[in-house]
């Protein structure tokens, strides 16, 4: 299944210029995961062709979905293991042969599971290991000194009440099995909810950063690894708000002390490291709903940057992937965000190079929408906007406003254009004066419209060869197309006092297709102010071919200030749902 086909989210676009930059992040494709509701992700080879994977594992139905990369930024469906409920997962080759194995956190069972890998982007079912409570998250590393890699769990309460609030290492065999636990109480009492590990004082041995909160309180603890799986209490840092995510970095010129980025609600607290086991007190940026932070260097500058899942806020504010991009001393520019369109919900971001052109990409999941989605690079190439080309919904045999990409050379060498072109039939380019070569600092731009020749989704691309990057880049293209012809589209009604009822205004509905159109409930009106709008209507559930009907409707408000509602329709006609907006103002 390919996953370059937007999801019907995807209209809902919302388009953003970011400041520019030496890297770009564009979303070019969504992959529709089913029922997982997935809230992290891990990033591997799995079938060793070269190409990055993904495992997925699900907080809803308890399955692992692993997608194969297509070596574009698009996946296919692999294989899918029943396991358990579960917010995080690892990888790594635990039989030191090369090949991948998963370790998933489960967070409705006293277990974490095993599964290990055939080499072919397939695994071996699972094999559960007892915790003493569920699993909040797990990492692999070192802890144990045995050089087998184990396993680290952040643990909260039991599936029989009992609260451990503990990290345990599991110590590996060196060949894909474990041991019984080693429990660490977490200290300064706080709830665990998210670590990281690293070498904090430089003496050889795995230490854990644990980030979690109680009646206000919210902090990062430091444990000092002992070597035995065991950790040693070494202090604590206040944060604004409960951490979400504890990563680990080399944010300075100094890669013999750690730092540590932690994402807490509206911001990143930077806590740089002293090396010796201490860090600074944590200094904060902005980023907006963050929820996940992954360092490494994006812009291919030498200094890592950071890039930040953006839950957004449903209903509201798109979500996001945001990049703070480093300067190298520890210190970080403000926030540069790059949307994904529609209501979506995104907790995990990682960065790894899903196309193969030597630029780090980002992949997203989306919590509520279930989908993963993918944000080239696109290098010197500075898009505007970033978020796929969505067209309005458009009546079919009508063609849209047209809607133009602009391409910014932001480079410092000349950039070469060998190619532009369109396919998927609804779509075409009007315009472009993207062609030969485009100087540093100089823009470009292509033009596209959209005729609608069938109902529902369409989806195009318009492909660009250039030489800011090894591989083809790519505009993505989405609209519907409806039977269903309304006009007006939306009704504002003058001011009127309250308690009186306006004239009345009327909304046709003309079906110009070659079917009847049946709505799914009798149409009416929707709305916190529902009740300001009264209506009557001569549609019935049925519209047939080329047949109208009409919509009548009067303001009525019942107190003074604005009022809003919309009539909503859902029906077969190709978009789903159809609304009106209504509006006035009682006086």
């Amino acid at each position: 299944m390919s996953a370059r086909n937007p999801a019907v989210a995807l209209l809902l676009a919302a388009f953003w210029l970011a400041p520019a930059a030496e890297a770009q992040f564009e979303t070019r494709s969504s992959f529709y995961l089913g029922p997982q509701s997935p809230y992290s992700m891990v990033v591997g080879d799995f079938n060793r062709d070269g190409i990055p994977d993904l495992a997925v594992p699900g907080t809803s139905g308890g399955n692992v979905e692993i997608l194969l990369g297509n070596g574009d930024g698009t996946f296919r469906h692999g294989s899918t293991y029943a396991v358990a409920t579960a917010f995080h997962a690892a990888t790594a080759s635990l039989r030191r042969n090369g090949i991948l194995d998963l370790v998933i956190a489960g967070a409705d069972t006293d277990d974490i599971y095993v599964l290990l890998g055939n080499g072919d982007g397939t695994f071996q079912p699972p094999s559960a290991y007892p915790t003493t409570a569920e699993s909040r998250m797990v990492i692999l590393g070192s802890f144990t000194g045995s050089g087998n890699i184990d396993v680290l769990n952040l643990e909260g309460v039991s599936t029989q009440g009992a609260v451990c609030n503990c990290v345990e290492a599991l110590p590996g065999n060196g060949d894909g099995t474990f041991g019984a636990p080693v429990t660490t109480p977490v200290p300064y009492n706080i709830d665990g909810s998210a670590m990281g590990a690293a070498d904090f004082n430089g003496d050889g041995k795995e230490d854990v950063a644990v980030g979690g909160g109680f009646l206000g309180a919210n902090q990062v603890d430091i444990l000092l690894g002992n070597g035995d799986g065991t950790f040693s209490a070494d202090g604590y840092y206040p944060l604004g708000a409960t951490p979400s995510s504890v990563t680990p970095g080399y944010f300075t010129s100094d890669v013999t002390k750690a730092d540590l980025a932690i994402s807490n609600g509206g911001a990143v607290s930077i806590l740089l490291g002293n090396g010796d086991g201490t860090f600074q007190q944590a200094a904060n940026y902005t980023a907006t709903n963050a929820e996940w932070v992954t360092a490494q260097d994006l812009n291919g500058d030498g200094k890592v940057d950071l890039a930040v899942a953006n839950s957004g806020e449903v209903l509201k504010e798109s979500a996001a992937a945001d990049v703070l991009y480093g300067n190298g001393d520890g210190t970080f520019q403000p926030e540069v965000v790059y949307p994904i369109p529609g209501r979506v919900t995104a907790y995990y971001v990682a960065a790894s190079d899903l196309n193969n052109d030597g630029k780090p990409d980002l992949a997203v999941v989306d919590f509520l929408g279930q989908h993963v989605f993918t944000l080239l690079n696109t290098g010197a190439a500075t898009f505007s906007p970033t978020a796929p080309l969505s067209f309005e919904k458009q009546l079919l045999g009508t063609t849209s406003s047209p809607i133009t990409t602009t391409i910014t050379n932001n480079g410092t060498t000349e950039m070469a254009f060998s190619s532009v072109e369109c396919s998927g039939a609804p779509f075409h380019v009007t315009g472009n004066t993207c062609a030969g070569n485009l100087a540093p600092g100089a823009q470009c731009s292509i033009t596209s419209d959209y005729t609608a020749k069938a109902t529902g989704l369409a989806s195009g691309t318009i492909t660009i060869t250039d030489s800011a990057s090894s591989k083809p880049q790519f505009i993505e293209l989405v609209g519907q197309g409806t039977t269903l012809g309304i006009s007006p589209d939306k009704l504002l009604f003058p001011a009127q006092k309250v308690g009186t009822q306006s004239q009345s205004r009327t909304i046709h509905l003309t079906n110009v297709g070659g079917a009847t159109i049946t709505f799914d409930y009798p149409i009416g009106v929707f709305g916190l102010d529902n009740q300001d709008f009264p209506q009557s209507n001569n549609c019935g559930l049925s519209l047939g071919p080329k047949a109208s009907c009409m919509i009548t409707i009067m303001f009525a408000p019942q107190r003074k200030g604005s009022s809003s509602a919309y009539i909503e329709m859902e029906d077969n006609s190709g978009v789903i749902p159809q609304y009106v907006p209504l509006s006035g103002r009682g006086e």
